[in-house]
């Protein structure tokens, strides 16, 4: 897994997301991407947000739910570390919520 990192705004990143064997069909480029913006304005709970798209329909298949979840895992480690985060991620059937707290 590699990523290539595009700046959105002064809180935000956004990650373009190379997995080997899956790629976004239109572009043949990044199986997704992972947009994450840093809640800075209030200081009581800091989350930060999350969003990851795998734009490759392989990923959207039910049959490899525990394949994405075990990818979004290694993004919000790798990505966002042990921050507090809320993710989002939207890859089909597979899509989900979760919330990661120290």
């Amino acid at each position: 897994m590699t990523f290539t990192k595009n700046f959105r705004s002064p809180t935000a990143e956004e990650w373009y997301l190379f997995l080997p064997s899956f790629r976004d069909p239109v572009t043949g480029g990044a199986a997704g991407k992972a947009i994450i913006h840093y809640n800075l304005y209030d200081t009581k709970h800091i989350f930060i947000n999350t969003t990851i798209i795998f734009d490759d329909p392989e990923l959207h298949d039910r049959k490899l739910h525990g394949l994405v979840y075990a990818i979004a895992d290694e993004i919000v480690n790798r990505l966002v570390g042990y921050a507090d985060t809320l993710l989002s991620v939207h890859s089909g059937a597979n899509s989900y919520n979760a919330e990661y707290k120290q």
